[in-house]
Formats: C-alpha cells, structure tokens, sequence
C-alpha cells in the first residue's frame, strides 16, 4: 500500500491486475479524452510503463481500491509528464464510469498531491488535461489548482489541446 484515504487505498499495481485494468482502459467513455479505448497490447504497454515507473522513479500511476468492495476502480497517481518542452511532476487519475460523481478521483487526486509535497518533496505539482474534460479539470480545481498555461499535444494522430493545473506547496 502507498497511501490510504478515509474510502480507498492507492497501491501498485501488479500484472495480475490486467483484467481489471482493462476494465478501464477498454472502455470508450472514460477513454474519449485519449481518442479511444485501448486494445489489449496497449493497454499492457501501459502497464508495463507503470512497472517501470516504479522501478525507476518510486512513484507512478497507482491502482485505486474501494475499501468497501476490495474492487479496483481506477488509477491515479504521480508521474514526469513532458509539458511543452519542461519535465513536471503530473498528479493524474482516471477511474471506471461507475465510480464517478461519488468523489473518489477528488480524494485520490488530494492525497497523491499531499504524498508529492511531503514524500517525494515536490514544491509544485500539475495536472495536464484536456479542454474538453470538464470533470477532470474540476478535480483540478477541487484540489487547490490553478489553470496555469495551455499547449497542444499530439497523441494518437491528433492534434489536442490541453490546460495545465498547478498548486504550490501550502
């Protein structure tokens, strides 16, 4: 376990997540912001990216358990994320459709900001999201951050323009 929150545990995953990872990767509503769902070779690329996370930074994008059910709801986590030509520490989170409007990604995305100012000792932290995520840009705001700049980012063959979110340290 890597943190814990008053309804979840944040924790690394591990290659028997696969199924439950693809829960959330495979489906094409919560992955509209990333011009669709990945198939099953994308979705383990994205793993192993984790693996390597860990391995090489401490930190990465975590598994998010509900407490209540021990089920895997989503990821959210710290990463390096290249913004426009600067390397920043990225609070990102996505959880499975079910799991939303009930504050889990809130709660996640706190409490991996926190872990990022007191336990890898960032001064600031961002998220990076696309314009046309309102949801997660009001987790942004929900956790203390500002819109800071915009830039284009080209994933999958598409030109995508995204806000960055910023807090500083309390």
């Amino acid at each position: 376990m890597i943190l814990e929150t008053e309804r979840l545990i944040l924790r690394e995953l591990v290659q028997e997540d696969f199924d439950e990872v693809c829960k959330l990767l495979q489906d094409p509503v919560v992955m509209y912001a990333y011009e669709g769902a990945y198939n099953a070779q994308e979705v383990q690329e994205w793993l192993d990216r984790q693996f390597r996370r860990y391995a090489n930074d401490g930190f990465g994008l975590w598994g998010v358990v509900e407490k209540e059910s021990g089920e895997l709801i989503g990821q959210c986590g710290v990463t390096w994320q290249d913004c426009d030509g600067k390397r920043i520490p990225e609070v990102g989170y996505l959880l499975r459709k079910e799991f939303w409007h009930k504050g889990y990604a809130t709660e996640a995305a706190i409490a991996c900001k926190e872990y990022a100012f007191e336990k890898l000792g960032f001064d600031e932290v961002y998220s990076i999201i696309r314009d046309t995520n309102v949801a997660s840009q009001n987790v942004a705001s929900r956790n203390g951050m500002k819109k800071v700049a915009a830039f284009v980012k080209h994933f999958r063959g598409v030109d995508m323009l995204h806000f960055v979110y910023c807090v500083q340290r309390g």
